[in-house]
């Protein structure tokens, strides 16, 4: 492994900034579906996730080609964000414009990994411009079954680490930020050192400023990107990713169904994983066209996001929910009776 240090000067200090990226998530967690093993943290999201993705045949199209089970993924997958936090269309739009000689680029660095490329990928070496297309379509598709019903729970994960870092900078300076990233990375006399590389990174090939991307599936590596001329892109495992999928229950329940009434409320705190509303209706004891109202309700105001998966719609969570709810959860078991009864 080789020890890779990238030198900062003045103007790449006043660049580097952060940056939430949905596309970071994509190829980890896809990978992480297809390994079939057992992961302490996202077991419960593969166990949901998993079987709706094989039903849809995307563990056998494009992203099966495109995201080998380890090594190399082709960074045009990975656009540089333009803001703190591209939506996914953004990162797909720029996925479908990048350069025909980038695609062809990366692929041949993918087929010298990998022995060669399969058939949708000699395909898409023909003719980038005209496959992109099909890509993030599949792109689309994974992400409404996979994350998107996901999102803003990994999201709420993703800004606190942020906001963490962020701080820490304004008290400490960039060096301390550097310093506690990862354990694999260390900040000395202007340079940032990095330990366990395959290939060396200077800024003559990685070139200038630095993007910062704390992701929730990268798992316990570091992960680069380095396009010149884009920025080059660091994705570090996000801090509190180890109770992402632990159960959060409403403990002041009462108080908050004297704002929402209490079938949304209940609804809410049912939704702690995402749900149709059959489901809902047989987990609450509700009919389902009276799910099917309040949650017509609860998306109308913000606080519930509906995605497609196959023949049926999954409710879940908004950012918008999970500040509420913050307010007023912990790790204590909910009384489920407490928020039962007629609606108010």
């Amino acid at each position: 492994m080789i020890l890779a240090e990238l030198s900062f000067s003045a103007s790449d200090l006043a660049q580097v900034r952060f940056a939430v990226s949905p596309m970071w998530e994509v190829a980890p967690s896809f990978r992480l579906l297809r390994s079939h093993a057992a992961h302490l943290v996202h077991r419960p999201w593969i166990d949901q996730v998993q079987p709706r993705v094989v039903a849809a045949g995307l563990d056998r199209g494009w992203l099966s080609e495109l995201i080998p089970p380890t090594g190399y993924v082709p960074d045009f997958l990975n656009p540089a964000p333009v803001g703190p936090a591209p939506t996914p269309k953004a990162e797909w739009q720029a996925i479908r414009a990048a350069p025909t000689d980038r695609v062809r680029q990366d692929l041949d660095h993918l087929a010298r990994h990998q022995g060669g490329l399969g058939p949708r990928l000699r395909m898409l070496h023909a003719a980038p411009e005209t496959r992109l297309a099909k890509v993030t379509d599949e792109l689309e598709a994974y992400w409404e079954l996979a994350l998107a019903p996901y999102w803003a729970r990994i999201r709420t994960v993703l800004d606190a680490d942020v906001f963490y870092r962020a701080r820490m900078v304004a008290e400490h300076g960039a060096g301390r930020l550097f310093n506690d990233l990862h354990t694999s990375v260390n900040w000395d006399a202007g340079g940032l050192r990095m330990a366990r590389r395959k290939q060396p990174l200077t800024r003559e090939t990685a070139g200038t400023g630095l993007l910062l991307i704390p992701s929730a599936f990268t798992g316990p590596r570091l992960r680069t990107r380095t396009t010149p001329p884009d920025p080059p892109q660091l994705a570090y495992p996000a801090r509190g990713v180890g109770s992402l999928w632990q159960p959060r229950r409403i403990t002041r329940a009462d108080a908050l169904a004297a704002v929402l009434g209490r079938s949304r409320t209940l609804l809410l705190t049912e939704l702690e994983t995402p749900a149709s509303t059959t489901h809902l209706a047989h987990r609450t004891g509700l009919s389902p066209a009276g799910v099917s109202q309040y949650l017509t309700a609860l998306r109308n105001a913000g606080l519930v996001s509906a995605h497609r998966a196959g023949r049926s719609v999954l409710y879940a969570r908004t950012t918008a929910a999970e500040t509420l709810l913050n307010a007023t959860s912990t790790q204590h078991p909910v009384n489920p009776r407490r928020i039962s009864g007629a609606d108010h």
